[in-house]
């Protein structure tokens, strides 16, 4: 007797399941021997903030702030992946180390069982993937809750994920373009690749066509917002059994068509044994990168563990490949800019424990803020950027470098009310770079 069309998707459905729990147990049991997935000088670093706001998607938010905060500093959203929690993607990446010490603020939005048995975000719910609903919802008060709280530069948010997490973290991107200045994804998804499980599965194990307009058609439609959109850091392994590594293409693909950028990058260079493209923009800024880590696994990629810029602690999805991936991160995004020049101010324990003794007020005028600040936060944000560049001299030369056709410098932004000034290092790199006497 022939097998029901919907007895045949449900049969396919489930080895589909078996296969993604498998590999995810696989990965696990390749934790170091004597290691575990947390680390002693960061186990009591988050703290719990439970009434942030209406929370439509269920979700935990904990934070980790430095005992010593600058005014105005950036945040950074950090998701974790499928089967972990916001302790362990924590101590994993290690974003909690770096925070301290350039001082930045940390949420780490943590799934709950009851939405998934595996903790994943639902990254492909479109009850959680829409604007100003669900999972995406909660993320976004989040934000909208640190901000208000701990005075924090609502032009400097940030958001980064892992697998499951990267998806979300591309969910955030798309619905909530205006919040985030910039994005790193690893080993995650391109925002709209699937409507539910079967086809999150799918995209997982499959390789997709996908036109980069439509990927980019996608985004635009999330939200009313037309830009300026986020810078985007891309990683992803080459032996990813988890997440097909043509995925990190797409969301090149979707983000590029949404900066308008060619196809074909700005420049290359390898890292060891690694790849990295950049995308730049007209100002010679670059705004969108990949790093194709090879022969990684799907993971989080760390270096050395004797290497003073790694941060994280090696074990399961967090893997050792000669590059750290949070170091390089923060630099992309300019999270130390400014930090020398900025007057410290204390916020310590004890005020995270008045804001959750007095938390729906503090919820309240984060929502009132968020609400007037919101609809001119893009704007304003690009006008900073445009008179900064008039008078940045690194915006010139990194343009000179461009109409040349070589590669273009990293150079940095003049921070906001300080002196432009030129940075000579990337200069010199990018000349030798050029001339074929130093490929780092």
């Amino acid at each position: 007797m022939p097998q029901h069309p919907f007895d045949k998707a449900y049969s396919h459905l489930q080895a589909l399941r078996r296969k993604f729990e498998g590999l995810l147990e696989a990965a696990r049991k390749k934790i170091p021997h004597g290691q575990s997935a947390r680390d002693s000088r960061q186990s009591a670093s988050l703290r719990e903030l439970p009434a942030f706001g209406t929370n439509p998607g269920n979700l935990r938010m904990f934070v980790h702030i430095p005992k010593r905060l600058p005014a105005m500093s950036p945040l950074v959203v950090a998701l974790h992946g499928c089967s972990q929690t916001a302790d362990e993607y924590d101590s994993g990446t290690g974003w909690s180390v770096l925070a301290d010490r350039l001082g930045f603020a940390v949420v780490y939005p943590e799934q709950q069982p009851a939405n998934n048995p595996k903790n994943c975000f639902s990254w492909f719910l479109p009850g959680d993937t829409t604007r100003d609903h669900g999972e995406a919802k909660s993320i976004q008060q989040m934000v909208a809750y640190a901000i208000a709280a701990f005075g924090l530069d609502r032009d400097r948010v940030f958001v980064t994920g892992l697998s499951a997490g990267g998806a979300m973290a591309s969910v955030m991107l798309a619905t909530y373009p205006e919040v985030f200045a910039g994005g790193a994804i690893i080993a995650g998804l391109p925002y709209g690749s699937a409507r539910s499980v079967q086809q999150a599965f799918d995209a997982m194990f499959k390789d997709q066509v996908h036109s980069a307009d439509t990927l980019g058609d996608r985004v635009r439609a999330a939200s009313s917002h037309q830009g300026p959109w986020p810078k985007i850091s891309v990683w992803h392994g080459t032996a990813d059994p988890i997440v097909k590594p043509s995925n990190g293409e797409h969301i090149l693909a979707q983000w590029i068509d949404l900066h308008g950028l060619p196809s074909t990058p700005s420049f290359e260079e390898s890292i060891g044994a690694h790849s990295r493209r950049v995308w730049t923009d007209a100002s010679g800024d670059a705004v969108i990168e990949s790093f194709i880590i090879s022969g990684m696994a799907h993971g989080v990629p760390l270096g050395p563990s004797d290497d003073e810029s790694n941060y994280g602690v090696a074990g399961a999805f967090f893997l050792e490949a000669g590059i750290t991936s949070t170091h390089h991160i923060a630099g992309f995004w300019r999270l130390a800019e400014g930090v020398a020049q900025t007057s410290l101010t204390a916020v310590v324990a004890p005020e995270l424990d008045s804001l959750e003794a007095n938390s729906a007020l503090a919820f309240a005028r984060a929502a009132d803020r968020t609400q007037r600040n919101t609809d001119g936060a893009a704007s304003k944000r690009q006008a900073k950027q445009n008179a900064q560049a008039l008078l940045d001299p690194n915006v010139v030369i990194a343009a000179a470098f461009k109409a040349a056709g070589l590669p273009v410098p990293e150079l940095p932004n003049a921070s906001a009310g300080a002196t432009p000034g030129v940075a000579p290092l990337p200069i010199i790199r990018a000349a030798l770079r050029a001339a074929g006497l130093n490929r780092k």
